[in-house]
């Protein structure tokens, strides 16, 4: 009796080495594309963090002209917080409601004005022109401008953001 492993039996070590081997590398690429897909993905799947912020008091809002209003809105940017201002057009609506459009372009992004001599909004870029609700009345933009949730809370506008 001899005790060296015969051919069949090393092939068959080697073939289970082989798969072994092979398992364990197919393991660590999975393990590795899972932590940097998820690193990746993870923002995008993050939802935008919505909250009411104060615009301004409803006796400073016109019925007739968008009141352009400055929001500062703070947002947290790793270790530090970065204040954002954005610019939204604050108009009275109907009774006791209001309306409020953003007031960038939806063409490429330009903060529009408006003109109270043409009731219009106009995007100094590329000609966009808006109606008072933010139509669309002519140029490149492809899309309305964007109105914003709002509502009237005790004596002030508030605007979702």
């Amino acid at each position: 009796m001899s005790s060296t492993a015969g051919p069949a039996d090393q092939a068959t070590r080697r073939t289970f080495l082989a798969r072994a081997v092979t398992a364990i590398q197919g393991l660590m690429g999975a393990i590795v594309a899972a932590v940097v897909g998820g690193a990746t993905l993870a923002p995008s799947f993050a939802g935008a963090r919505r909250s009411w912020q104060r615009a301004a008091a409803v006796s400073d809002v016109d019925a007739d002209v968008p009141t352009p209003i400055t929001l500062r809105l703070i947002r947290q940017d790793g270790y530090r917080q970065v204040v954002d201002r954005r610019v939204v057009y604050v108009q009275k609506e109907g009774a006791n409601g209001v309306r409020v459009l953003d007031s960038t372009c939806t063409h490429l992004g330009c903060r529009t004005r408006y003109d109270e001599a043409l009731k219009r909004f106009l995007c100094p870029c590329h000609g966009g022109v808006y109606d008072l609700d933010g139509s669309v009345l002519d140029g490149p933009p492809p899309a309305p401008l964007r109105r914003l949730d709002a509502r009237i809370d005790g004596g002030d506008v508030v605007v979702r953001v």
